[in-house]
């Protein structure tokens, strides 16, 4: 029998997936065998033949544990399953058998069992099987992780707490994510007079990292569904900068920054050369981590040449740059199994950041 917990959350994107890989990871140094299942999956992608979460597949491939991928997302919630559910065509019963069933073979296989929720509490309530119904099915103690501050931390912690406790869920603690280092304990200290009357421990996560919080080269490429040419290595650089080529080829390389991405337009022939050619220099090399050249305006023979012989990373799209901009700058990054940076990162800091010891002594 393994010792279980379940990785919940206030909502989407507060560093629940960044928690259960530290977990992974902190518990591989005490445990021999560390399992992991996310029995409800709303963002999937093809694994082989199988539809699996996205999670799952990032857990799988950084820890090793693809002989279980049939077992570690036993629902994908596909782009018509909420539509067939409703239909009739599925039911809540076979479906939390299926998660029941993937959670008894994993637990006797392991010492160590994280379950991760998918959002906030309440996500799965459309099939009958929120976050706090299967944790309390599953019988596996609760972590809550949220997003880093006083009065709306606490807020949302209490409207998820609610469900919890109506489902009966066994809710031990609320981890802390993304707090600024310098505030660390003092918010902590606040946050733990945030909830009276309950036995609930109050720990803090992650301090924020700009190398989390943005975007890899890679993650932009799948982002618009386009490769990435040039330097295949680029795909991993994480990118701190976005800046529009809008003014003159002086002015843009004065402006670069460390770990910058450009959007330029095709007809910017004059740019794009001069980038390819300082993409020589190491100096420069650190501060552009590649372009992405739109339009619809065809990028004449030699600089193309230029562009292809300097190996700078880049992505051809026919979008417009502002729309390219806007898509980039609103969108939230998800740590995905390419992201080694990123794994390596969560890896070293955990050690530092998330007290495993005061988790594993609450399950």
């Amino acid at each position: 029998m393994a010792k279980k917990v379940f990785i919940a959350a206030t909502s989407q994107n507060c560093g629940k997936t960044t928690i259960s890989v530290s977990l992974m990871h902190l518990a591989r140094l005490k445990y021999e065998r560390v399992g992991f299942i996310k029995p409800i999956g709303p963002k999937y992608e093809m694994y082989g033949d199988l539809m699996v979460d996205v999670d799952a597949i990032l857990v799988a491939k950084t820890f090793g544990l693809e002989e279980d991928i049939t077992l570690m997302n036993p629902v994908a919630m596909h782009r018509n399953f909420t539509r067939e559910f409703l239909e009739g065509k599925m039911n809540c019963r076979d479906l939390k058998r299926t998660i029941i069933e993937a959670v008894d073979i994993l637990d006797k296989k392991y010492d160590f069992l994280i379950i991760e929720g998918a959002g906030h509490a309440g996500v799965g309530s459309v099939i009958g099987l929120n976050n706090a119904y299967v944790a309390n099915t599953l019988g596996a103690p609760v972590i809550i992780v949220t997003e880093c501050g006083i009065g709306s931390t606490i807020d949302m912690v209490h409207l998820n707490l609610a469900l919890f406790e109506k489902e009966d869920a066994n809710v031990k603690m609320v981890l802390v994510n993304k707090i600024i280092s310098v505030k660390r304990e003092p918010i902590l200290k606040l946050l733990r007079k945030g909830f009276p009357g309950r036995n609930l421990q109050v720990e803090g996560g992650f301090n924020y990292s700009p190398i989390l919080a943005n975007p890899t080269l890679g993650y932009i490429s799948k982002l618009f569904n386009l490769p990435i040419h040039g330097d295949p290595e680029g795909r991993q650089r994480i990118v701190y900068k976005i800046q529009l080529g809008a003014a003159s080829s002086q002015r843009v390389v004065d402006l670069l920054q460390e770990s910058t991405l450009l959007v330029i337009t095709s007809s910017r022939d004059e740019l794009i050369v001069t980038l390819s050619s300082l993409y020589h220099i190491p100096a420069y090399k650190n501060k552009i981590v590649g372009l992405i050249i739109a339009g619809h305006t065809a990028i004449s023979e030699i600089t193309q040449q230029i562009l292809d012989d300097s190996g700078i990373p880049y992505i051809r799209i026919h979008d417009s740059t502002a729309d390219i901009f806007t898509k980039i700058m609103e969108t939230v990054t998800k740590i995905t199994s390419e992201d080694q940076e990123k794994i390596n990162w969560i890896k070293a800091n955990a050690e530092n950041e998330i007290d495993f010891e005061a988790i594993d002594a609450l399950l």
